[in-house]
This record gives structure tokens, C-alpha cells and sequence, in this order.
């Protein structure tokens, strides 16, 4: 089918500003953001189209999906780059209709990468890993308050209120837990994706199933870098001359559902798994604070995760903390050769601290004399 129409939509709660080009003419139109405004937009494009929006959030996906089933070719592409893309044209304005017409532009100029639609199985693991990511939270919350309640102690009702409230929402997330635990086991792709998951130090079935759900729906074509950028963990630059240096930070300008999964997933990584943990050391070592070093395990986390999905390979995180674990290793090993025997003591009038720097600098006394002569 000879396509026709080009077409930019920018997709709000409730509405749809869409940029139309077809023959050599442009114009505009605006419709609901429901069932009723999806079929009046495709019978307003016309099947030989294609449409470029933005990926934002659940606004986005339902309209995705009726263009989709309509024929209609579509491409979500990333809000970062459509707002860097807009930049670069030079709008001064920012309204719906702007951003609309940027899309359009970007359809028409930039190469087209089509979107595909997820398998119902998918969709149905991330709306109830969201769910359950939302009952565990409304859960936080109302431990929270009646712990703030039971310090208080003025009201014993509203104590039982909330103690009743925390185990009805406990129910409600198992059920939510084992109905997507079922969902997954109905699709042979991602029971496996899932059997993978949980072989990972650091992931549980709970976990396993809340990352999934946001990982699942993803384009499997995506770069370990594009995965890094979408969950906001890449590395926030701001300088200017040589007066403006602010610290690096990640962006955050990504699936902040996602950061949170693979937060609780790095602080049991660095708890229970040796690499990690060493990982995470080494970098406190050199003087970095300990939310960048669980930042960097998060990254660590990822690009494992993500690399194991793709490739359908066991997780390892010997081969992820390889370079850690070699050097602890080696710093072993220097340690253990320098060490006194069963039968001998510490050199008398110096203590096991004092004979630290000895264990892990092993050579001679001269050596390191001539090293500080240098040195000064």
C-alpha cells in the first residue's frame, strides 16, 4: 500500500492534537483521547498512513494499538528526542499543536522505525506488575501511619483500622502476585524470560515479576546503552567554561518504576552476592559516595539483565563482577602469603593494624623508602 499520509500526534490525557500532511498540503485536527476519537482519527488519516508519537506513558499505548490493528504504520519514539528534535528546529512556542507539528516533521526527515505491537500475554504482566507495584506502596503508606499512630497511642480504632487495611492489602498483593505468575506461565517466552530472572542473585518471584513487567513490552532490538537511557540511569553532564561544574547525576529522565525495581535489587545484590559487593566497595574505595556505587550495581544489574533476555543465556554474575572479583582475588592472595603461621605472633610492639599495610604492600621496606624518595 502506497502510503499517503504522514501524520504527528501529540497525546494528552484526554485529547489529540494531530499534524496532517498528505499531497503536498498540511493541516490540523483535535480529537478524544477515547475508543470513539481512535476510530474518528483513523478514518481521518486514512490506512495508508503513518504516525509518529510520543511514548507517554498508558495515554499513548491504546491509541498505539488501534492504529496498529487499523493498518496504520506507527512509531513511538522516546520524549527526550522528540523534545531535543523540537529544540533543534527552533520552536519558541510550546503548546499541544507545536509539538504535534514536530512529530510530523520528525516522521517526514528522520528514519522510520516501526513499532510493534506486544502480545496480550505482555500487556497483561505489565498492568498487573504495575498494580502490584501499587499495592505495595499503598501498603508502605499505611505501615507508615500506623506506626505513627501506635506512637501516639490516641486512638485505638483507627490503630485496628489500619492493622485490618495492611492485611486485606497483603491478600490483595498475593493474589495479584500468583495471577501474574499464572499469566506468565500461559506464554512460553516468557516463562523462560522469567525462569532466567529468577536464576539472578538478588531477584525473588516478586521482583522477577515486576521487572518483567517493564521489560517485557520493550523493543528487543534496543542497545544495553538505550536501556541504560530509558530507565534514567545515564549520567546527567552539566558544565559550562570553567566556572560551571556541577556534580554528575543520572538524568532520572526515564521508567522511574524500573529505577525503583532495580534500587531494591542492588541493595540485596551488594548484600548477598560477593561481586557486587565487592564492586560496590571498590568504588567507595575511591572516594565515590554509597548511593552513586548502588546506582552503578543498579547499571551493572541491567545491563546483565537485559543482556541475558536478548542472548536467553544463564545470568552470571561472576562474568558481570569479573574485574572485582579477580583483584579481590589477587589482594587474597598477597594477603594470605604475608600472614603469620598458626604458631607465630605479630612482631612484637606493633598491632594487627600496623601490620595491615604490610599484608597488602608485600614488598621490601627499602622499596617503598626509594618510592617516597621519588615521590618527594
Amino acid at each position: 500500500m502506497q502510503l499517503k499520509t504522514w501524520a504527528g500526534v501529540d497525546v494528552s490525557a484526554r485529547s489529540l492534537a494531530v499534524r496532517r500532511w498528505r499531497d503536498g498540503n498540511e493541516d490540523e485536527g483535535s480529537f478524544p483521547n477515547d475508543t470513539a476519537g481512535h476510530r474518528a482519527l483513523i478514518k481521518w488519516l486514512g490506512r495508508a498512513a503513518r504516525v509518529c508519537l510520543e511514548a507517554t506513558g498508558v495515554y499513548h499505548l491504546q491509541l498505539a494499538l488501534a492504529l496498529r490493528k487499523a493498518g496504520v504504520e506507527v512509531m513511538v519514539v522516546n520524549p527526550r528526542v522528540a523534545k531535543d528534535y523540537a529544540k533543534a528546529l527552533s520552536n519558541r512556542s510550546k503548546n499541544d499543536r507545536v509539538d504535534a507539528a514536530a512529530l510530523l516533521s520528525f516522521a517526514r526527515r528522520m528514519e522510520f522505525i516501526p513499532w510493534e505491537a506486544p502480545s496480550e500475554a505482555k500487556l497483561e504482566l505489565r498492568e498487573l506488575g504495575r498494580r502490584l507495584s501499587e499495592l505495595i506502596q499503598a501498603r508502605t503508606d499505611e505501615k507508615n501511619r500506623l506506626h505513627a499512630r501506635k506512637v501516639s497511642k490516641l486512638s485505638a480504632s483507627v490503630v485496628a483500622d489500619l492493622t485490618q487495611h495492611i492485611a486485606q492489602i497483603d491478600k490483595r498483593v498475593k493474589q495479584i502476585e500468583t495471577t501474574a505468575v499464572t499469566v506468565i506461565g500461559t506464554d512460553a517466552d516468557l516463562l523462560e524470560q522469567f525462569d532466567l530472572v529468577r536464576k539472578a542473585r538478588g531477584f525473588g518471584r516478586r521482583s522477577a515479576v515486576l521487572l518483567l513487567a517493564e521489560l517485557v513490552v520493550l523493543d528487543p532490538t534496543m542497545t544495553v546503552r538505550e536501556m541504560v537511557a530509558y530507565a534514567g540511569l545515564d549520567p546527567r553532564v552539566y558544565e559550562s567554561g570553567t566556572s560551571v561544574q556541577k556534580v554528575v547525576r543520572i538524568s532520572k529522565i526515564g521508567n522511574a518504576r524500573l529505577r525503583a525495581i532495580l534500587f531494591m535489587n542492588a541493595l540485596s545484590a551488594i548484600r548477598h552476592d560477593r561481586g557486587a559487593r565487592l564492586f560496590a566497595a571498590g568504588l567507595v574505595a575511591r572516594g565515590k559516595k554509597k548511593m552513586q556505587a548502588i546506582v552503578a550495581v543498579m547499571r551493572k544489574l541491567l545491563h546483565g539483565i537485559w543482556t541475558v533476555l536478548q542472548r536467553r543465556v544463564a545470568f552470571d554474575s561472576s562474568v558481570l563482577f569479573a574485574a572485582s572479583l579477580a583483584k579481590a582475588e589477587s589482594s587474597d592472595s598477597a594477603v594470605a602469603a604475608n600472614q603469620p603461621g598458626p604458631g607465630e605472633d605479630h612482631p612484637k610492639g606493633r598491632s594487627e593494624a600496623e601490620e595491615l599495610p604490610q599484608q597488602l604492600d608485600p614488598r621490601p621496606a627499602s622499596a617503598k623508602r626509594r618510592k617516597r624518595a621519588r615521590a618527594a
